[in-house]
């Protein structure tokens, strides 16, 4: 009898998003120990108060919104010193209000529309102190912003999706180092979540059930990708991770919309954005990352199968020909060891 062979065990693997369908490269075979990720040399940004644009408010466009310690300050014309957080439309927008939308053709082939939309800035007033380093409770105010202003804008014409994000760190593509995120409005559907809603519904239409829910429900059970939960809130690292470290935070109780979100669940948002930020300060060093929210389209129409989140993508890689070529994400260590590290911190 022929000896079985003995079975290979591959250095590498791949793994498929169920909400977009990607599949993604787990390379474990090229990896490194997760202790290491915390020596990469980190970019500098260096801007003194005396020269940054937002410890200099006054200098940039009137205020839409106003908060002092978690109270909303009405604007009477003069900026209060004590402002907490503020909410200022962008200086250099890449996108503009406008009355009228157009669409135009180039030949056959080519179309263009004019960019209209709103971009705004979500400041915080400590010019040392980034978001993991923020208390939940700062953390909640700068939330109880993102969600004033997208009750807002969602009223405004043109206005069909709502781009929530912060960018921190050179390498994560933050123009100033002092903290601060954006709010940008396009009368278009950006294609990742236009994927996930479709993907989305045809689940929900085969099982009955929400995809994302069942994601986290096996996650709950197995606890290896987790890294914190409260009652409302789960964050973790997702099966088919697009980057090392890449955090996933979502409500467990289903819900397609962000803005429908009451205070005490912002206030269970804001402990779970903390600590999983936190965690990523402490345990790789404070690395430059992208956080940016998912959540379904203010269209006029219902997406009762869609299920809204936010997702934090540090910078522990670049992409290169393989990447950019394929749109197929490499990363070097697997989910569970990622979570399992944070989990210490």
């Amino acid at each position: 009898m022929a000896k079985n062979k003995k079975e290979i065990k591959f250095p590498s693997e791949l793994r498929l998003d169920l909400t977009s369908k990607d599949w993604v490269v787990i390379a474990t075979g090229r990896g490194k120990k997760p202790e290491l990720f915390s020596q990469e040399k980190r970019a500098t940004q260096q801007v003194p108060k005396e020269n940054c644009p937002f410890c200099n408010i006054e200098t940039q466009e009137k205020p839409v919104l106003i908060f002092n310690s978690g109270k909303k300050i009405d604007y009477s014309g003069t900026i209060p010193k004590d402002w907490t957080t503020i909410v200022v439309p962008n200086k250099f927008p890449s996108l503009l209000p406008n009355p009228k939308f157009e669409k135009k053709k180039e030949g056959d082939l080519y179309e263009t529309m004019n960019a209209v939309g709103f971009c705004e800035l979500v400041v915080t007033r400590d010019h040392e102190k980034s978001f993991s380093l923020l208390t939940w409770q700062e953390m909640k105010e700068v939330i109880d912003c993102y969600q004033l202003r997208y009750l807002a804008l969602m009223e405004k014409k043109f206005v069909r999706y709502i781009s929530i994000f912060h960018n921190f760190g050179a390498e994560a593509g933050a123009s100033q180092p002092h903290n601060h995120s954006q709010i940008i409005t396009t009368p278009l559907i950006d294609v990742d979540l236009r994927n996930a809603l479709v993907n989305s519904k045809k689940y929900y239409q085969k099982t009955g059930h929400c995809l994302y829910c069942q994601m986290d429900k096996l996650d709950m059970e197995k606890k290896t990708r987790v890294i914190f939960e409260n009652e409302g809130f789960l964050a973790l690292c997702p099966f088919a991770s697009k980057s090392a470290f890449e955090i996933i935070v979502s409500p467990k109780k289903h819900s397609p919309y962000f803005e429908k979100i009451n205070d005490e669940e912002k206030i269970q948002l804001a402990q779970a954005l903390k600590a999983s930020l936190e965690k990523l300060y402490k345990a790789l060093n404070d690395p430059p990352y992208n956080f940016y929210l998912h959540t379904a389209p203010c269209d006029g129409k219902e997406y009762p199968a869609y299920h809204w989140h936010w997702t934090i993508l540090p910078k522990t890689s670049i992409w290169a020909g393989f990447e950019i070529g394929t749109r197929m994400e490499i990363s070097v260590i697997e989910p569970e060891k990622a979570a399992e590290y944070l989990r210490k911190y």
